[in-house]
């Protein structure tokens, strides 16, 4: 019983939910992996607002994708905007291929178009599964038209607390290998962000939450470096 609410609720439904799903639907394992067969998926994973008083700013991370177990094709968006200064600190658009490659993990490739802090195209390759420790991860280097290379890392993890409330504690670092003058990037760790956040699952496909956010960015004129609070919701379907 203790090893169960060690798991995370992620982990029970990702070894069932196939099974129940196919079997609900009536579909046989091999019609499950049948490639003809289309499904889709929309989350987002984050609709936020932080503040420390201060600091109004309205976050998103939000992917919809359309494919079976082994290709997919990807749209993924993610960005901040700050009402108090009335600025983006970032906000992108993705478009990926993305193919599975081993049991928990998916290889993908495709493109970015950056909308700020300056408006871009990146090649993109990336990467997205579940570590050990029912680590969840999802990276990705991006290639500027000058060879230049950014990263971004998002690191997360679920520990059900009971049937609904669950605890999620997650980390999300961007990189720049060198200076990147025209996009006022210098080389290191340009965003660091780390948090938790303690989410209802009104339904399972909706969960409003609070937490708190601990924020590196330079991208924001001021407020760059700040303890902030945090409420939003999680939505899929």
């Amino acid at each position: 019983m203790t090893l169960f609410f060690l798991i995370s609720r992620k982990q029970i439904v990702r070894a069932l939910s196939r099974g129940l799903f196919y079997s609900c639907l009536g579909i046989t394992p091999v019609m499950a992996h049948d490639d003809s067969m289309i499904f889709s998926q929309f989350k987002a994973e984050r609709l936020e607002y932080e503040s420390n008083g201060g600091l109004q700013l309205f976050k998103w991370d939000v992917r919809h994708w359309v494919g079976n177990d082994k290709h997919k094709m990807m749209l993924k968006t993610e960005g901040d905007y700050s009402g108090d200064q009335n600025i983006f600190g970032r906000a992108d658009l993705q478009v990926l291929y993305s193919r599975n490659i081993d049991t928990y993990w998916d290889f993908q490739i495709g493109a970015r178009r950056a909308f700020e802090p300056e408006r871009t195209f990146d090649a993109v390759i990336g990467f997205q599964g579940l570590a050990p420790y029912f680590i969840e991860v999802d990276g990705a280097a991006f290639i500027t038209n000058n060879g230049n290379i950014l990263g971004r890392l998002d690191l997360g993890y679920e520990l059900l607390i009971t049937q609904r409330l669950i605890l999620q504690p997650r980390v999300e670092i961007n990189v720049a290998a060198s200076d990147i003058n025209n996009r006022g990037v210098k080389a290191g760790v340009t965003e660091f962000e780390t948090g938790v956040r303690l989410r209802y699952e009104i339904e399972r496909e909706f969960a409003p939450y609070l937490g708190f956010d601990y924020v590196q960015e330079a991208s924001l004129l001021e407020q760059q470096n700040s303890l902030r609070f945090v409420v939003g919701m999680r939505l899929w379907y």
